[in-house]
């Protein structure tokens, strides 16, 4: 039997709190609606509910114990403050560990890195290797992705996010992570920031957390990469570049694109040469392997493993999924992009729609939320990719994306609705076999009620 992942002493030790009574927990959540059995479960104090409200739920689902700051009958840890000690439990696993931990962040990207990263480690040492699930990168997301870190785990992959600046410095403190990824820096959440510059500078604050000897991971084709490096340069013992450019660290010597829409790479990584096949289809995810190749190479993986890895990797749900459905005649393509939006991940995965061989090629496309003052021209812009891959009918969601249907007016079938309800049912009268269709937004705009219709078959 493995051991546990925390026991009560664990727990009380990490947080400084009282244990009631001894209990065993095999995982950790803060939400009462994920609790599983053996779990232990976190009573925060959320800004609309408080986690003490659903305790018994929790231990009627299977919960071994709880941190509480309040008294209950339920076997518990309490303390002053459960936010608090979901800290103090993040730095306990933190500290325990002998693991490679790798931070991953940037505008467009981080969570398919992070995954593909989790793949190719995993690959290479089966069972050992951890990540955060799905986009748990913010305050309470990072802490709790450490928490559940096995003390034996020999690889941890962390995602940060940020909107403002100074989370990011925050987070990875955290994580003091011995490898440091930027994806890429790119118009997001620009309604708080002055400038892409401040963008990278946010970002940057990802090197600040590195251990000693620490490596940071900066994309060389970014048009910030020297800002990128003078964040990284008191922090880290190495800095390495990554992209498309020959004159990276780690470069795609050639890329040819195949039959079922993958790119094989040949890749140059150091002085080593390593071809393998990008299973997602774009050249923003070529970038985004040989993120994951400079990343392995950093911390000792097996680079082998890695390609086959990025070889077998199928999308995620949101960031890329693809499946059939039913449409009039026979069937179409849906490719799911639904978890979220900006300039530069529109354009990207326009990018991919444009190489497919639909009979149409169609896109439903909510709008891109904290862009402040300048979202009418990132909306408007859009148009010029739009038509550039051949798009010829659409469905645009949302009040901020009327720029987008006023730039598009008179050049295809395009049509504005206010939400995703309305964009289901344009969608059933539009669909019709052999097209490809693209489904992206701001998750906020809830396109993701589109693909599950699609997938459910309840369009």
């Amino acid at each position: 039997m493995s051991a546990p992942l925390w026991t009560a002493a664990d727990v009380a030790a990490a947080t400084s709190g009282n244990a009631s009574a001894d209990f065993a927990a095999s995982g950790v959540t803060f939400d009462s609606r994920e609790v599983g059995p053996g779990d232990l479960f976190i009573a925060l104090h959320g800004e609309f509910s408080d986690g003490h409200r659903f305790l018994d739920a929790a231990f009627a689902q299977g919960a071994a114990g709880a941190i509480v700051s309040q008294p209950t009958a339920h076997p518990h840890v309490l303390v002053a403050d459960t936010t608090l000690a979901l800290d103090a439990l993040a730095r306990a696993a933190r500290a325990r560990t002998s693991a490679k931990i790798i931070g991953v962040t940037g505008s467009v990207g981080k969570t398919g890195t992070k995954e593909a990263l989790f793949e190719a480690l995993d690959r290479g040492a089966p069972g050992g290797a951890h990540r955060s699930v799905k986009s748990y990168n913010n305050h309470t997301g990072v802490p709790l992705s450490l928490s559940r870190m096995p003390a034996a785990t020999r690889f941890g992959v962390f995602e940060m996010g940020m909107n403002h600046a100074g989370e990011l410095a925050q987070l990875t403190q955290l994580v003091r992570p011995h490898v440091a990824i930027v994806t890429t820096i790119a118009p997001a959440h620009t309604e708080f920031f002055a400038s892409e510059e401040a963008i990278a500078d946010a970002k940057g604050e990802i090197f600040a957390g590195l251990e000693p000897g620490g490596v940071a991971i900066v994309p060389y084709d970014s048009p910030h990469r020297d800002r990128l490096i003078a964040a990284a340069t008191p922090y880290a013992a190495r800095i390495v570049t990554f992209g498309l450019n020959k004159a990276a660290d780690v470069h795609a010597i050639e890329t040819m694109r195949t039959a079922r829409g993958a790119t094989f790479v040949t890749a140059r990584v150091g002085t080593r040469e390593l071809s393998f096949t990008m299973a997602q289809p774009g050249m923003h995810w070529v970038s985004n392997g040989l993120a994951v190749l400079a990343a392995v190479d950093a911390v000792g993986g097996d680079l082998a493993a890695a390609g086959l890895a990025l070889a077998e990797m199928g999308g995620l749900a949101g960031r890329g999924a693809r499946f059939a459905v039913a449409a009039a005649g026979g069937s179409a393509l849906v490719i799911d992009e639904s978890y979220n939006a900006n300039p530069a991940s529109m354009r990207a995965t326009l990018a991919v729609l444009a190489a497919e061989k639909g009979v149409r090629r169609i896109v439903v496309l909510g709008e891109m939320r904290e862009l402040g003052d300048d979202s009418d021209s990132y909306h408007a812009a859009l148009a010029e990719p739009i038509l550039a891959a051949g798009v010829e009918a659409g469905i645009l969601v949302g009040e901020r994306i009327a720029p987008l249907a006023n730039a598009l007016e008179g050049k295809g079938d395009f049509v504005h609705v206010a939400d995703a309800a309305a964009a289901r049912a344009s969608l059933s009268t539009m669909l019709a076999a052999g097209d490809a269709v693209l489904i992206k937004g701001s998750n906020g705009v809830g396109l993701a009620a589109v693909v599950a219709s699609l997938r459910s078959g309840t369009q």
